[in-house]
């Protein structure tokens, strides 16, 4: 215990010296009122990480448990259970403003308001969710049922796949995941996302197994289940795996998609 609140105050007389010097070399400001300390570890770990606040030259900046980034709230044990929770919390209250006009509209043009209002929020950020405990992904499937109800006036008895399969809503976590694996293997995604999927035909230990002659992607060794299992190259990768190869080795991104829906679709 007092040997790793010693390192972290180690590491963070290191972090707010590094800090310190960037922003002098860059000739920044810092505004303390803006800034925010996430100290991230594992939820037994977090009693053991100091409050002190950090000092960054002449100003004190305060850890937190969560902060925002472009939207998205990450949590100090990375359980994004914060994200879950403001997204459905946002999608809910757009569905009571919604309920209170639906008699005067069309199930056409309120599918049209679900998914500017609601899905769009829902899909804001959604690849970063993969790998969760199905808790918090009943919470979000939630509410893509909940959308689906409201389009057709259904109540919570009628079964939800038949309204989806209308709707052509499939699950949409690993359906961007997959999308975006095809555009990083087609060379139409950033690189940085790219240089993570390697394909097994490229390892020279794999060339004459049967692996190697079809798209399938390396799925890397992660250590801990709960974190590495859910970055993008172990779940990108595991998600594009588990789709047959008649889908992976789709001539265009639109025919890949179509085939896509189809594929999860029958997986429900």
């Amino acid at each position: 215990m007092l040997v790793c609140l010693s390192v972290c105050r180690s590491i963070g007389c290191l972090l707010q010296t590094a800090v310190a010097d960037w922003m002098r070399s860059n000739r920044l400001q810092l505004n303390a009122s803006k800034t925010e300390v996430l100290w991230c570890a594992s939820a037994r770990r977090q009693s053991q990480l100091p409050f002190d606040p950090l000092a960054v030259g002449s100003d004190l900046v305060s850890p937190v448990s969560c902060v925002r980034d472009l939207g998205i709230f990450i949590d100090a044990d990375l359980t994004m259970r914060t994200q879950v929770t403001q997204t459905c919390s946002k999608c809910f209250a757009a569905f009571r403003q919604l309920r209170s006009i639906r008699r005067s509209m069309s199930d056409d043009v309120m599918q049209l308001l679900i998914v500017a209002l609601v899905l769009s929020r829902l899909d804001y950020g959604s690849a970063i969710l993969a790998g969760l405990p199905k808790q918090l992904m009943e919470r979000l499937q939630s509410v893509q049922n909940a959308a689906a109800r409201l389009i057709f006036k259904a109540c919570r008895r009628d079964h939800i796949q038949p309204l989806l399969r209308k709707l052509h809503w499939p699950e949409r976590i690993s359906f961007r995941l997959a999308a975006l694996v095809y555009r990083c293997l087609h060379v139409s995604a950033p690189g940085y996302l790219a240089s993570d999927l390697q394909r097994v035909s490229h390892l020279n230990g794999r060339r004459r197994l049967r692996s190697s002659t079809t798209s399938a992607l390396v799925v890397p060794r992660t250590v801990r289940y709960t974190t590495g299992d859910r970055t993008f190259p172990a779940t990108a990768a595991s998600v594009w795996n588990s789709l047959p190869e008649s889908v992976r080795s789709s001539p265009s991104l639109q025919v890949f998609r179509s085939r896509l829906k189809t594929e999860l679709f029958a997986w429900s």
